[in-house]
């Protein structure tokens, strides 16, 4: 987030949502007194990007299912993010239709037998691509943080990876263990 000291952990992401919950964007906003939210962009069946592929084990040419959005603080864009799922994962299922889900995606992975069990992510930075800056509302030439989240199952069967593209202003803390673990 360009300008706002930010600090975002990844565990209250990963874990299923007990009903009436709001998804963990929207409490991590509220806690600070902000307002979080987003907006879905996309959902049905795509070619997954190259890292995404290879992440999800995906052959060349073989379709996954993503879902797009924007998400928004205070009603402003602060990250675009794109969820590929395998499609015998999530072909069928809500999570390739454009609406909400109840509970996110993390909750209906569990529910359809694909609790994640292992996360692996990887960030780098760039810049931003034009779709990009359209989106996150960025000048040419800014910079932008990429976090790609791998989720697998206990067996490691690979669910999710999802791609996730904020301007470089954010910070990233990852907890180990403690509290919650």
């Amino acid at each position: 987030m360009s300008g706002d000291a930010w600090i975002s952990e990844t565990a209250p992401y990963l874990a299923p949502r007990e009903p009436g919950r709001s998804d963990a964007w929207t409490e991590e906003a509220a806690r600070r007194g902000r307002r979080g939210g987003q907006r879905l962009l996309h959902a049905g069946e795509a070619e997954a990007p190259e890292a995404v592929r290879v992440a999800l084990g995906l052959s060349v040419g073989e379709r996954a299912v993503v879902r797009r959005r924007l998400i928004l603080l205070d009603d402003r864009p602060v990250e675009l993010a794109d969820s590929y799922f395998p499609l015998s994962v999530a072909g069928g299922t809500p999570l390739a239709e454009p609406r909400k889900v109840p509970g996110g995606a993390v909750t209906l992975l569990k529910e359809l037998g694909y609790a994640g069990a292992e996360v692996v992510e990887d960030v780098s930075a760039g810049l931003a691509g034009e779709e990009e800056r359209g989106h996150l509302g960025l000048a040419e030439g800014s910079a932008v943080l990429r976090l790609l989240r791998l989720t697998k199952t206990a067996d490691a069967t690979p669910v999710e990876a999802a791609l996730m593209t904020m301007p470089a202003g954010r910070r990233l803390t990852y907890r180990l263990g403690g509290r919650g673990a």
